[in-house]
């Protein structure tokens, strides 16, 4: 016989892309739940105009199309992904290709505005709030200041205090402005982020290019709202160098442009235009644990990690939907709690780990790495089954 659903009062706290998306599927897959979303922005807040970007795997997508929130019409699909080593590179052919195609799905993955995806979800959640006052509430434009474990339940202090049977926490920030995790690692490196216009670029192709500095990565973006250059395309950009000797931050517009058309293989286009550019401090920044009594944390809230693998927001939603679908189907929030820190143990540690190897190595100085990194590339390319299982680790997580 099927478990009755749980009647839990559960605070989200954090209205970004994963809290949004975490208050929607509880609200639409446990009836019996009431669901509190608290957020330091007023709700007349617009963010649509957020221009940061990000990149979804086809999991991320499948889930937020399920919560019927994901603005197709203002994504652009990954069709296809080319990752490299730059020159001087041995060998010669250290470049791994992944295409949709080759793995029978739509997709590997979509980029879009951070804006636009909280305005869709955001969109979404007010609709059903407004649909069910009864259970679905909005806190908007209330900080919380505290959380407090009191018996049976969590006190949330946004102002008033009130108690909640769960708090879930999905408000992060970046690594730089964040208290100190159980985990944090500083990698001495600065990513470098804004938006290219190319020419000659094969559109819904991403680009990961490994350089002596740090990774380099394109990322392929729908065209903006009145563009008109024929021929051209559009990307974001993550440039990772040495924040000790940062060799981009004196450079002008032109000369960025300069250095990142040698950068990257000629299947990238030609970089015609670069916007400004932002910078932020990298870091490792994990608790041990998502979830401590009737607390549970997610996403950056969780772990924040090095761009370097893209997954960090995709970590994040994976673990809104395996902590809904525990308590779902669970008879007792404690035990749903217990089981969904395990079942996602190997998933988060083995993103964690990768991309925190990943990062370290371009710090290190060691004879013959780049040679390794190399021989690793083609070795992958040269391998279909373990090229798909790649493709499939960035599509879906570990599964």
């Amino acid at each position: 016989m099927k478990a009755p659903q749980l009647a839990l009062n559960i605070a989200v706290v954090g209205a970004g892309p994963v809290g949004l998306a975490l208050a929607l599927h509880t609200a639409r897959t446990m009836a019996q739940a009431s669901v509190t979303l608290f957020d330091s922005r007023s709700a007349d807040h617009d963010v649509s105009g957020d221009q940061r970007t990000l990149a979804l795997s086809l999991g991320s997508v499948q889930f937020l199309q399920q919560l019927r929130a994901w603005p197709a019409a203002e994504a652009q699909p990954i069709l296809s992904v080319h990752v490299s080593q730059a020159p001087p590179s041995w060998p010669a052919s250290s470049v791994v290709r992944l295409h949709a195609q080759d793995e029978a799905v739509p997709m590997l993955g979509a980029v879009l505005g951070y804006g636009t995806l909280v305005s869709a979800l955001q969109r979404a959640w007010e609709s059903d709030a407004a649909a069910s006052p009864q259970r679905l509430h909005s806190r908007f434009g209330s900080a919380v200041a505290a959380l407090k474990t009191v018996s049976g339940g969590v006190e949330v202090d946004a102002g008033i205090a009130e108690t909640f049977d769960l708090v879930v926490v999905a408000e992060g920030g970046v690594f730089a402005n964040q208290l100190h995790k159980g985990l944090r690692h500083d990698y001495g490196q600065t990513a470098w982020v804004g938006r290219l216009t190319l020419d000659g670029a094969t559109p819904g192709m991403a680009f990961e290019r490994f350089t002596r500095h740090g990774p380099a990565a394109l990322l392929p973006l729908p065209a903006p709202p009145g563009a008109v250059e024929p021929g051209s395309t559009h990307a974001a950009l993550v440039w990772c160098v040495p924040a000790a000797a940062d060799p981009v931050r004196a450079l002008s517009g032109d000369q960025r442009i300069a250095v990142l058309n040698t950068l990257f293989a000629a299947e990238a286009g030609r970089i015609t235009a670069i916007s400004a550019l932002k910078d932020f401090a990298l870091g490792l920044n994990a608790e041990r644990t998502l979830v401590e009594g009737r607390q549970v944390r997610i996403g950056n809230a969780a772990q924040t990690l090095h761009p370097v693998a893209g997954q960090g927001l995709n970590l994040g939603l994976r673990d809104a939907f395996a902590l809904v679908q525990a308590l779902r189907f669970g008879a007792d929030v404690d035990a749903a709690l217990r089981r969904v820190e395990w079942q996602r143990a190997p998933d988060r540690w083995a993103t964690i780990a990768t991309t925190d190897f990943l990062a370290r190595s371009f710090t290190w100085q060691w004879p013959g790495l780049a040679a390794a990194r190399g021989l690793a590339l083609a070795a992958l390319q040269a391998a279909p089954p373990l090229k798909s299982l790649l493709a499939r680790q960035m599509m879906f997580g570990r599964r």
